[in-house]
């Protein structure tokens, strides 16, 4: 069972870690993505087309995920609201839970549409 655009069909199921029997639902910038147990953020984005998920700082270009763990440089994402928020959560490392939300780190007016872009 696939579930994306962009999901691997070998992927689900085939002993590495993605449960494809249990499916989730996270939200990233008011959007729902739909998921599979054992998912990280980062590969629930990918599966659903996600591409951008932050700008650079200076010039503002887009940044999407680049590598699949520690090293990842650019896909740091706002994990809830308020105080309880953590500001820079790799997304590589965030597993996937029914009812997460997420949202980008930078780009105004939104990170598909930077009006700070050069």
């Amino acid at each position: 069972m696939m579930n994306g655009p962009f999901r691997v069909a070998s992927a689900a199921g085939m002993g590495i870690g993605i449960d494809s029997s249990k499916g989730l639902r996270v939200r990233f910038n008011g959007r729902s993505l739909a998921g599979f147990a054992g998912d990280t953020l980062a590969s629930v984005l990918l599966a659903n087309g996600v591409r951008v998920v932050g700008r650079s700082f200076k010039f503002h270009r887009p940044r999407g995920i680049y590598s699949c763990g520690v090293e990842e440089p650019n896909g740091f994402v706002e994990l809830g609201h308020g105080a309880s928020a953590v500001p820079s959560a790799r997304a590589t490392l965030v597993a996937a839970e029914e009812g997460l939300e997420t949202f980008v780190r930078s780009g105004w007016p939104s990170v598909g549409f930077d009006l700070g872009r050069v």
